[in-house]
């Protein structure tokens, strides 16, 4: 194979949450007093990790009260219309037949993704998955990258890191290891350019196939 370990972004990637992630924002701000957010709104604020997307969708309202309405109505509906990507399960599957070692690395809260996860059946296919609050760091931060590659026994050489975002870009790029994205997520084709991915691709069956699986 081209690579031993590969490194998964979760939303954009590896699943399609955004129409829960859109209900509990616009849940959010009706609370807050505000109007309800356009999907673009949303979409735009997304990958920074939960505080951030509040923060550029709520800006002037108070942060403890947006986390905690925001944390009440995801965590009663974070499992409502959340799906795999085509072909994510396939290429997961593939590669864990061969003996790659698979982890996710994402800004989205930890418990919910390893939730998540476990109720779309993969993480039998994962060595660890990792996110937002199980370490002080976020991506692209080189320390939350170092930390998932320590906790999975890998190093950054013959590892690829998998996503959607210019932040994933950065992140494999900060740790020394190349990144391909796809544009199933919240940013085009030009945009991933720009960021300089490593490798623009329209879904995981795209990636499957340049990895000869």
């Amino acid at each position: 194979m081209k690579f031993q370990t590969y490194l998964f972004d979760l939303d954009g990637t590896l699943l399609d949450h955004f129409a829960a992630i859109y209900r509990s924002h616009a849940h959010t701000r009706a609370l807050l007093g505000g109007p309800v957010p356009t999907l673009a709104e949303v979409r735009s604020a997304v990958g920074g990790g939960v505080e951030n997307a509040l923060e550029r969708l709520n800006p002037g309202s108070d942060p403890a009260r947006a986390m905690r309405e925001y944390g009440a109505h995801w965590e009663k509906t974070m499992l409502e219309d959340v799906e795999l990507m085509p072909g994510a399960r396939e290429l997961l599957e593939q590669l864990h037949a061969r003996g790659a070692i698979l982890a996710v690395i994402t800004n989205k809260h930890g418990p919910s993704s390893r939730l998540v996860c476990d109720h779309l059946g993969i993480t039998p296919l994962l060595r660890a998955v990792v996110g937002a609050k199980d370490t002080p760091w976020l991506k692209p931060q080189p320390e939350f990258t170092a930390h998932v590659l320590a906790l999975i026994g890998a190093t950054s050489s013959g590892t690829l890191l998998i996503g959607d975002s210019p932040y994933d870009v950065q992140t494999a790029h900060n740790a020394g290891m190349p990144a391909w994205c796809v544009t199933t997520g919240t940013h085009t084709a030009a945009e991933l350019k720009e960021a300089g991915s490593d490798g623009i691709y329209p879904g995981m069956s795209d990636i499957a196939r340049d990895l000869g699986l």
